[in-house]
């Protein structure tokens, strides 16, 4: 039997076998290992259709209305610019799903580097001067605001049609366990289309599924091809577990006879998924489950950023920086710069570097963690870290590519050593490499975790930020935490 690329990063589509073939939607496809077409891509989308034609629509056509509305003419410059952007911006991106605030940084983010982009352009070309500028102005300033203002009218498109009954879709749930659960709630969530669960199917007794799902369990297996036949199911999601095999096979031959869709949701919420995606290997089919997001050109991307606000940053504060070192130069004896080992990228030991603020520098077998009122840490030093000046020359780290602005926070390598030992996926946040600020510090875990607990939360939001990176969210992060560097009452 064939699996077929699902939407998701979960969720596979089963299709019958090749004995019984189920209705297919002609879709590309790469051949797999002899020639087998193995995997399919997913169609289009509806939103996605649109979202691709409606970032570089806005934007060229509000070139051109400008230029009629301040009555210029279309010169070969103004096409030229107009044919350019609609070559780099096609396909847009697909924000309906995103916050709008996600949304508008995003948007932000990728108009400001194409700007820049067709900026180089005009001057390695000479042809700046050939513009109007008063209409190159306001379009900067109009076509990122018309874009976001579509997005948000898009959602809201999309909520108003997933409520419409003729949108409806009834689903039912083969299984009744955790990963069950999972893929209710997240059909219950979804905002593009209005999903109803009908049930769960299970074998086993109710003392042994999930005790939220009790009530909603409609029967065994076998009884699932009868019901989705009598109920009209358009959509069936198997979430047993793959040691289930013989019963999935015995399943998809009983389903056969409908016209439902299957989806198999292989059980990996068990293990920490990191940039899970579907990829070819020389023909091969694989399923990506834990790996870097910073690979290709998002590395490029990343290093490169870090460069610049690294540099940047450094020329802007280093007086800033040198009145610092001589404040602690001033307060207590000892060196102005305090270097401990850590664990960087790919686990390897690296060398921070620290305004000193305590009295002591504990970098060996055991360290203990700083606490509020910590009578190691001097006046001045309690003032940096409560406004984590102190981290400013790890700004140097990210220099030697050591470390990066945004990433997941560096621990001493005594507090590696004891939490890989106690928190499953942690050593996983070293496959990037560390950061000055981190998601986790933005949303309140900065500080001593005293607990494991804290420890694991702070896991949690270093993980949630492998999964999703990106340039936007690097951004925000570090907007959020030049708001806190006055603000956090967690650091000390």
């Amino acid at each position: 039997m064939n699996l077929v690329a699902l939407r998701g990063r979960t969720a596979i589509r089963q299709t019958a076998s090749p004995s019984a073939p189920m209705p297919e939607t002609p879709v590309r496809v790469f051949a797999g290992a002899g020639g087998r077409r193995l995997f399919r891509s997913a169609p289009q989308t509806l939103s996605g259709f649109i979202a691709a034609v409606l970032e570089p629509g806005i934007t060229v056509s509000t070139l051109l209305m400008l230029h009629w509305a301040f009555e210029e003419p279309l010169s070969r410059a103004a096409m030229t610019l107009a044919l350019l952007t609609l070559a780099l911006t096609f396909p847009g991106r697909d924000r309906f799903n995103d916050r709008p605030l996600s949304a508008a940084v995003d948007i932000g983010v990728s108009w400001v580097s194409l700007l820049a982009l067709l900026a180089l352009c005009g001057y390695a070309t000479r042809s700046l001067h050939y513009f109007e500028w008063p209409v190159i102005a306001l379009w900067s300033v109009a076509t990122p605001v018309l874009q976001w203002t579509a997005v948000l009218a898009g959602r809201d498109v999309r909520r108003w049609r997933a409520r419409q009954p003729r949108w409806m879709r009834s689903v039912v749930i083969v299984g009744a366990g955790p990963l069950a659960a999972k893929v209710a709630c997240a059909l219950h969530t979804r905002v593009d289309v209005c999903t109803r669960v009908g049930g769960f199917f299970d074998d086993r007794s109710d003392e042994r599924i999930d005790v939220a799902l009790q009530p909603q369990r409609l029967g065994p297996l076998s009884e699932v091809a009868g019901y989705v036949q009598t109920h009209g199911i358009a959509e069936v999601y198997i979430t047993l577990p793959l040691s289930s095999q013989p019963r999935i096979v015995a399943l998809l031959e009983s389903l056969q006879g409908t016209t439902t869709s299957i989806y198999l949701v292989p059980d990996v919420f068990g293990i920490s998924v990191i940039q899970g995606r579907l990829q070819d290997v020389s023909g091969i089919p694989v399923v990506g489950i834990c790996d870097t997001p910073f690979s290709g050109v998002n590395d490029v991307v990343k290093r490169t950023s870090d460069l610049v606000i690294a540099s940047f940053a450094l020329l802007l504060l280093a007086p800033l920086m040198a009145a610092l070192a001589a404040g602690v130069k001033l307060s207590s004896p000892g060196p102005v710069i305090f270097r401990q080992r850590r664990n960087g990228l790919g686990g390897e030991e690296i060398v921070v570097y620290k305004f000193r603020s305590m009295r002591v520098m504990d970098d060996g077998a055991v360290i203990r963690q700083a606490t509020a009122d910590d009578p190691r840490i001097t006046r001045f030093g309690r003032f940096l870290r409560r406004t984590s000046l102190d981290e400013l020359p790890q700004l140097i780290n990210v220099i030697q590519g050591r470390m990066s602005i945004v990433g997941p926070r560096p621990h001493a390598v005594a507090h590696n050593e004891q939490y890989a030992r106690l928190i499953k996926a942690y050593m996983v946040r070293h496959k990037v490499r560390p950061g000055i600020t981190g998601w986790a510090q933005v949303n309140g875990l900065r500080g001593e975790t005293s607990t494991v607990d804290k420890m694991q939360a702070r896991v949690e939001f270093d993980l949630e930020y492998l999964r999703n990176w990106s340039l936007a969210l690097d951004i925000q992060i570090i907007a959020r935490t030049l708001k806190l560097v006055f603000a956090d009452r967690y650091a000390h």
